[in-house]
């Protein structure tokens, strides 16, 4: 039997000897090549956080001790030492979530997901102790890569205020966060790996805390004011220490012995301490750790020998297309620039980097900076395109909100994994900013429905001089080409069922083959419909109004939330006109979707072609007195099924 088969917990981790650990690791690391690259998920990450894991369930009791990941990806270790072994379904419906989880385990306090967050959960949950008078110690993990969001920096300003608080920090620090981490922080963390002089110290210093037993936080003041004055002849004054916290390291973070050595000084002191360690990200994985494009940063199913798909696309992605056409709009518009939030090559933008590398702007895991200086960029004279995951969006709505749109500046912000995502779960599906962005006063936000249109919508974005602009794509690989029969106004026609339809199916974006098919199965039910796609969503066309005008229902389908989405502006654009027809939305439920793919959700949730057509139908069959409806019993097997809480 494994050693790793025998951990059902931490405290069985806790009676291993240490002779045995380095063992246990090894053991994980072909747990996770082997099962990671079976199913899918975040490799890289995982692979080089195995001995940082270890050592922090050895030294602290969790749950007892709160735990937090941030980001959440870098927690599947956690996951395999807290007794969730079964990896076999791995971020698929019923299978482990690929994040932290509340659900699945007490060891997992919060479903972090977005980065930068877990110092300001800590720095809440340390105050409620130190209210409470528990005995409970609060550990925050963050990499580098997360430092470099504001939020981080915020909650470290207020852990500094109290020094009799205790907060232990660890940095998993491994100079990337999805691709190497930028900025002034990587700078100076780089300082610190590399000053020869601060090595030889730490090497003595290594020996020297071997030898002394810990005694509190006198001893540790001591051996810690003795590196500080060597840190200060040798190596650039430590910037955490400037902001008053104490700091520990840098750590070989693969060496369990040193770090353990290190999170006991930190337990014991008794006020906020930074444990930095560095360590490989990808560690045991050769094609992983050799690997700068961060390919095994999150994987698909593939060989872990050849590393090759187990199921290669077939087709070209919306990123794909998307990364295409900004290099070619960048070579026409010298003023396009691009701006990216460590998300270079998710988002499409390493071709447009590589073809005007001057022009392409990472700012690191920091959103709300990257909206606030495309603003910049724009007044300065810039057109700014700002590339980011939909969900990402939601951190710098202020930033969209009063620096872009109160200044009416030309910013195109391209949304990618828009609508549902699925296997990287609640946090990740892209189902908010229809809604969120409806309230922004003279923004205008297009959805694409195929890869044509994309292009199309995307140079109709950056030609806007005066307004922000959204252009919004989901995950995945682009379907056919969805021609039209015609556009009126700025709204295409894709389809008539009759000579005077009834219907008017709006579909939004990447919707559209699923209203083409209900409009399909709706002929059955002894109704016509015309099937359009508004293109522009925001603002409401007023040719989309006056189609509405000529049917007797109106039914909108989106892949966003329901609550303030685009069927809520269309019905309020409808009124406005003095239009009195009857519309029904159909869009996301307005709740947190667990993990499963993304076809899984779009059937649990009523937006495949099937699920349109039996709610229309339904909705028909009330609202349109003297139609034929259904007939029989054969809407029945159109019902979507109820949505999993």
């Amino acid at each position: 039997m494994s050693l790793l088969t025998e951990i059902q917990g931490p405290a069985d981790l806790r009676r291993l000897p240490a002779e045995q650990l380095p063992v246990l690791a090894d053991e994980i690391r072909d747990f996770l090549i082997d099962a990671v690259t079976r199913t899918g998920g975040h490799l890289g990450p995982n692979l080089g956080i195995v001995e940082l894991t270890i050592a922090l369930h050895r030294v602290f009791d969790s749950p007892h001790d709160r735990i937090l990941w941030d980001t959440g990806h870098q927690a599947y270790v956690h996951k395999l030492l807290t007794g969730r072994q079964d990896f076999s379904r791995l971020r698929s419906k019923d299978g482990l979530s690929g994040y932290p989880s509340r659900a699945e385990s007490g060891h997992d306090l919060i479903e972090n997901s977005h980065a930068s967050t877990a110092l300001g959960y800590a720095d809440g949950i340390a105050k409620a102790n130190q209210i409470l008078g528990t005995d409970r110690h609060t550990v925050a993990v963050i990499g580098d890569g997360a430092l470099t969001g504001g939020m981080a920096w915020e909650a470290l300003n207020n852990i500094a205020e109290a020094q009799d608080r205790p907060l232990v920090i660890v940095v998993n620090d491994n100079e990337r966060s999805y691709a190497r981490t930028v900025g002034g922080l990587a700078h100076h963390l780089s300082t610190l790996r590399t000053t020869r002089g601060y090595e030889r110290f730490l090497s003595w210093g290594k020996e020297a805390l071997q030898r002394t037993p810990v005694v509190g936080k006198p001893v540790f003041d001591a051996l810690h004011g003795a590196k500080k004055g060597f840190k200060d002849a040798f190596a650039p004054q430590g910037m955490f220490e400037d902001l008053g916290l104490k700091y520990l390291g840098p750590i070989d973070g693969h060496d369990i012995g040193a770090v353990e050595q290190a999170l006991r000084q930190a337990r014991h002191f008794g006020g906020p301490v930074i444990v930095h360690c560095l360590t490989v990200k990808g560690r045991g994985y050769r094609p992983a750790e050799q690997d700068e494009a961060d390919r095994f940063h999150a994987v698909n199913p593939i060989d872990p020998y050849t590393c090759l798909p187990i199921s290669p696309s077939t087709g070209a992605s919306w990123t794909s297309v998307f990364g295409s056409e900004m290099v070619a709009i960048g070579t026409d518009r010298p003023d396009v620039v691009a701006i990216t939030a460590a998300m270079l090559q998710p988002v499409g933008l390493a071709k447009f980097a590589a073809a005007h590398p001057d022009r392409i702007y990472d700012v690191g895991i920091a959103e709300q900076h990257a909206v606030a200086s495309a603003a910049g960029l724009a007044t300065g004279g810039l057109h700014p395109v700002v590339a980011v995951y939909a969900t990402f969006l939601n951190r710098a709505f202020d930033q969209v909100l009063m620096d872009v749109a109160l200044h009416r500046l030309g910013v195109t912000f391209v949304l990618d994994r828009a609508g549902v995502t699925g296997n990287d779960g609640a946090s990740h599906n892209g189902m908010w900013d229809m809604s969120v962005l409806q309230v922004v006063p003279g923004l205008r936000l297009a959805a694409p429905r195929d890869g044509d249109q994309l292009r199309e919508q995307l140079r109709e974005a950056v030609a806007v001089g005066d307004a922000p602009t959204v252009v919004r794509f989901p995950k995945g690989e682009l379907g056919p080409e969805v021609p039209a029969l015609e556009r009126i106004g700025g709204v295409d026609v894709l389809a008539r069922t009759g000579p005077s339809p009834e219907i008017l199916l709006v579909a939004v974006g990447a919707m559209a083959p699923a209203c083409l098919d209900a409009a399909a199965l709706l002929v059955a039910e002894g109704y016509s419909a015309t099937v359009v796609d508004p293109r522009w969503v925001k603002p409401v066309d007023p040719a989309l109004v006056a189609l509405a005008a000529e049917h007797r229902m109106v039914v909108t389908v989106e892949d966003n939330g329901r609550t303030g989405g685009v069927g809520a502006a269309v019905a309020q654009a409808m009124r406005d006109g003095g239009v009195d027809v009857p519309l029904r939305d159909l869009g996301i439920p307005q709740e947190f979707l667990t993990h499963a793919s993304r076809g899984e959700i779009l059937e649990e949730v009523g937006l495949t072609g099937t699920g349109v057509a039996a709610q229309t139908a339904a909705f028909a069959k009330v609202l349109l007195p003297g139609g034929q409806g259904p007939s029989g019993s054969s809407a029945q097997q159109y019902r979507p099924r109820v949505p999993r809480k």
